[in-house]
């Protein structure tokens, strides 16, 4: 069966969390989405598990389904559809190891409330798991994954947003220059990383040490409008064990669906402080210090990319499994009916694609343009088809600032990647 996952978002527990994230919530938007597999977040988080297990069962295939008690008909019709939840937590460690501080944010994958309990009682040996929904613990990131490995080897460990600067394996300020360099003899039991929103596979493509791994997309969300706006295609059945041997060998596992990398936060250098924005070689020129106020930049993904890599810039992988770019369709609507992302306006028109021609992802990625303007506008149509083409501009993000999407542009976004980059 093909079908989308969305393997990390977090819950109403988290730092910086809406307080819609509860699994009634997460349940009707991933079925606006079209997301059939969605992970739980937070499993660590006590109350969070607690809630988890009050709301959701266990099925035979080791997945969880919302029970009927909590279910809801405020959904539209034409995106009802069966959703299952997979356990997930996201563990923040932090610690020093070859003479630098680390910060890792690990992504687990957990096949049941049992083995999740276990989890929990173990680490919370170690930090205050109540603190937070992604809690920090003073844990080598090795050490993590030979924990997990004893209490169950189907819980997989997935080393998260892997670019980014400040708490990622590859991340500039607190990161490795290897898996290897972090996870050690443990290395064998790495079987992919999450590329992150600032990356996409093609970015990861130019190093050869990745060429085994898997390369998957989530969301990482905080919000039940987020979900899906990165996400993994699968055609497995629908049970954990399938999942993970697909993550394992990518039988089974058939791509992913992206973010325009450059409208990650931290896809270019820069400076938010003083709004400063620079291209890598930008950063070179100015000795990685900010133009205006002489502090260090912020080193973003795109940077570390290039500086790891041993292949070009548009190298591509043979026999690398596809992905798909996408503007989730909010922003879309928001372009075209030029209102904030946020207003009633956009929320409405959304509310009313959804109800005419189904799910988030059929509409971005499947229906024909006759339909989409015929239903939607011929402004509409011509988005969707600059987005589905790439046609579009992105002012790239930087030290936390999301880059900013324009469709209707005469500047296109094949004239930033085309740009070049000598250390």
């Amino acid at each position: 069966m093909r079908f989308i996952a969305d393997l990390h978002i977090h819950s109403k527990y988290s730092r910086a969390t809406s307080r819609d994230m509860s699994p009634e919530n997460i349940w009707k938007w991933a079925q606006r989405k079209g997301i059939v597999v969605v992970g739980t977040g937070d499993f660590t988080h006590p109350k969070w598990l607690q809630e988890l297990q009050e709301k959701l069962e266990i099925t035979e295939n080791n997945l969880l389904q919302i029970r009927n008690e909590f279910r809801s008909d405020d959904v539209p019709p034409s995106c009802r559809a069966e959703v299952f939840f997979m356990l997930t937590a996201e563990i923040s460690c932090i610690y020093s190891k070859n003479g630098k501080v680390r910060k890792i944010h690990c992504l687990l994958l957990a096949p049941d409330f049992s083995a999740a309990e276990k989890v929990n009682a173990a680490l919370s040996r170690i930090g205050n798991l109540s603190s937070d929904g992604r809690p920090i613990l003073g844990l080598d990131a090795k050490n993590l994954l030979e924990i997990v490995l004893e209490i169950d080897a189907d819980i997989m460990l997935v080393p998260a947003h892997a670019w980014t600067p400040h708490f990622s394996v590859f991340g500039a300020n607190s990161g490795f220059d290897s898996l290897d360099e972090c996870f050690e003899e443990f290395i064998p039991h790495i079987f992919a990383i999450e590329t992150g929103l600032s990356s996409d596979p093609s970015m990861n493509w130019r190093l050869s040490a990745l060429d085994s791994v898997t390369l998957l997309s989530n969301s990482d969300a905080h919000s039940p409008a987020k979900l899906g706006r990165e996400a993994n295609i699968f055609d497995t059945g629908l049970s954990y064990t399938e999942i993970l041997d697909s993550i394992r060998t990518r039988r089974g596992f058939m791509g992913t669906i992206e973010f325009f990398p450059e409208e990650g936060k931290y896809h270019y250098d820069g400076h938010s402080a003083c709004g400063i924005t620079l291209s890598p070689w930008e950063t070179i020129q100015n000795n990685y210090l900010c133009p205006v106020c002489g502090k260090k930049v912020t080193v973003g993904v795109l940077h570390r990319v290039q500086k790891l890599a041993d292949r070009e810039t548009g190298y591509q992988l043979e026999g690398a499994l596809p992905f798909r770019s996408i503007i989730p369709l909010q922003e879309v609507l928001a372009e075209t009916l030029k209102k904030g992302v946020n207003t009633k306006t956009v929320k409405d028109e959304y509310e009313k694609l959804l109800q005419k021609l189904g799910n988030e992802f059929t509409i971005l990625t499947d229906t024909p343009l006759d339909v989409i303007e015929r239903e939607g506008s011929l402004l509409f149509r011509k988005a969707i088809q600059r987005m589905r083409t790439g046609n579009i501009h992105i002012s790239p993000g930087f030290d936390g600032e999301y880059g900013k999407i324009k469709i209707f542009e005469n500047v296109t976004r094949q004239a930033i990647k085309g740009q070049t980059l000598f250390l």
